[in-house]
């Protein structure tokens, strides 16, 4: 059979058989592994928000995008097609593509994105994962508005570590422009300073009763007294991580990033760009209406942002629609406390497999650079810090991103020219890390600029230490890696001293997304047995745009059971 044989099978079944899947909160799915289709159409559509109509990009007119459901063992099979003028692609955050590295969706890391009139076919499998995910875009600032839920069921027979609750209920954190969301990464980019803030904050794409024209603009969640809910919250918005909480009522997280936690209560809880986290809320309070509300944590000094905060209503069956609503109370902006409360916390239910010993010890610096002015024009394009551009890194370094798929290069071996393999595993000159590099003026942190990659071999037990950086200014990171979960064995403040920091060996959250504390550092683990291209970044996505990303090459194993698969027939071209 030719080597393309298999993708097109698959695509005619797919156009065969092609239909969305909608699980009802208490319904399960059919018995055994089955094959979930999705038809994905990126379209733009005119919504009318904050008194003003505009065009958004949406996957199939919606907003926030469909949910894709499916059972943890399923294959999961997307059809996604352009209709925009702009390039697209889908990212499945969260998911760890076990052999499946050409469907993981970064733009120019696993494939050149899909062009207008176009269409590529997803095509993975949920390995060993259950819980509440994310999809989003992953090309230019599209994911403010692309963004939707994914919901693994366990396998049949197999129910939560819990008391099954009454319902269920996604709630997506975000944000909204009036500007246009590629505009605004250009005008942002261009203008070599802060972004613009966000004109609202949203909860499952309404802003509440906080903003103009929202007053009837509002998610509400009807519920019944005594009884329980499980809320699966998302954090899906763009530049600015979340408060979430409800009025006299206490949030007990049973889950993170897809992972069962050893159930604990909190008042509120903090929730980074791309992370997820179950809560069951009990309905113990009097009857009546209770706000929910969302607003921002922002760790970074001098730093402009929407303080307004979205509303959405917890509201008990027997309540006056238009009745007096208990008020929810957020932290203040930078309430540091409320948010290693969190952190606390987290302990995986289970005794995860934390590999004890290392064989590669990488040191990675994140945080923002001022690089100078070169500008003919600085009062237009130089609006950083003391008249320079801001830039973000790792290691000092920033990101380039190439003009081809980082993955198709690598896997024809087209290396020379587009990426190198010399990414450090440490930095090249130690300092006092949080409180700044000494000597330097202010508008020369210069980062070096380079599409670097790091190499490591198949089944590589990899510790990684990230250090939070105040060269500019101190702030909560929260770093993604595709393809992998980690364990999260240490995190504290100041500079990491290994004589002096705590490691949790035992029972470590297992996480796709770390907030790395502000003025601080985090300690993960992961073993790199997932051959492919890796991009790991600031899932803030200025933070992206600035250059805060390196992709780690994880290399083919032994035998089929180790070794990535050719490219899908139908692989986007540049």
């Amino acid at each position: 059979m030719p080597n393309w044989a298999p993708q097109l099978l698959l695509l005619l079944a797919f156009l065969s058989y092609k239909t969305t899947l909608h699980v009802a909160a208490k319904q399960w799915p059919v018995l055994g592994r089955s094959t979930r289709f999705y038809d994905f159409k990126v379209q733009t559509r005119r919504i009318t928000k904050l008194c003003e109509t505009k065009n958004v990009v949406t996957i199939n007119g919606m907003f926030p995008g469909p949910v894709v459901y499916a059972q943890e063992g399923d294959r999961v099979i997307v059809k996604v097609t352009n209709e925009t003028p702009h390039n697209a692609t889908i990212h499945w955050h969260g998911v760890r593509q076990k052999l499946s590295c050409w469907f993981d969706g970064p733009a120019y890391i696993t494939q050149c994105p899909i062009q207008t009139g176009h269409s590529f076919v997803y095509n993975f499998t949920l390995v060993n994962q259950k819980g509440t995910l994310l999809w989003h875009a992953h090309f230019s600032w599209l994911r403010a508005t692309v963004y939707g839920a994914i919901i693994i069921y366990p396998k049949n027979g197999v129910h939560y570590p819990f008391k099954p609750p009454r319902a269920e209920h996604i709630i997506i954190l975000g944000e909204y422009w009036l500007k246009d969301a590629i505009e605004l990464e250009k005008a942002t980019l261009a203008g070599g300073g802060p972004t613009f803030p966000a004109d609202a904050y949203t909860i499952n794409g309404r802003p509440g009763p906080n903003y103009n024209c929202s007053a009837n603009d509002v998610y509400k969640i009807h519920v019944v007294a005594g009884k329980t809910y499980l809320l699966r919250i998302i954090n899906a918005a763009l530049n600015t991580e979340h408060f979430f909480t409800i009025a006299n009522h206490k949030l007990t997280i049973v889950e993170a990033d897809a992972e069962y936690t050893k159930p604990f209560s909190v008042d509120r809880l903090m929730i980074a760009p791309g992370q997820t986290m179950n809560v069951l809320v009990k309905a113990d309070q009097p009857i009546g209406k209770y706000s929910m509300a969302m607003g921002p944590y922002m760790s970074a000094r001098n730093v402009s942002f929407r303080k307004t905060p979205a509303i959405g209503f917890f509201q008990y069956k027997g309540t006056t629609p238009n009745g007096f609503a208990f008020s929810a109370q957020l932290p203040s902006f930078n309430g540091n406390f409320s948010v290693m409360r969190v952190m606390d916390g987290l302990r995986s239910l289970n005794t995860n497999k934390v590999p004890l010993e290392i064989d590669r010890n990488l040191f990675f610096t994140i945080g923002l650079n001022v690089e100078k002015c070169h500008s003919s024009n600085p009062k237009k394009s130089c609006r950083g810090p003391h008249g320079g551009v801001l830039a973000a890194s790792i290691n000092n370094i920033s990101f380039i991103s190439p003009n081809i798929s980082l993955l198709q290069n690598y896997y024809y071996n087209a290396i020379i020219g587009h990426f190198t393999e010399d990414f450090p595993a440490a930095p090249s000159k130690p300092y006092d890390f949080v409180n700044g590099a000494p000597n330097n003026s202010p508008n020369d942190t210069q980062s070096v600029r380079g599409t670097r990659t790091m190499v490591l071999e198949y089944g590589t037990r990899v510790q990684l230490i990230l250090q939070d950086t105040g060269t500019v200014t101190t702030e909560n990171h929260p770093i993604h890696l595709h393809g992998y979960s980690f364990h999260v064995v240490g995190y504290g403040t100041g500079n990491y001293n290994p004589n002096k920091a705590k490691l949790n060996l035992v029972d470590p959250p297992y996480m796709n997304t770390i907030g790395v504390p502000v003025g601080g550092w985090a300690v993960i683990r992961f073993v790199a047995d997932n051959p492919g291209v890796w991009f790991m970044h600031c899932h803030l996505e200025i933070h992206m745009s600035w250059g805060l990303s390196m992709a780690f090459i994880v290399k083919n194993g032994k035998g089929a059971s180790e070794t990535l698969p050719p490219p899908p027939a139908d692989l986007p071209r540049c």
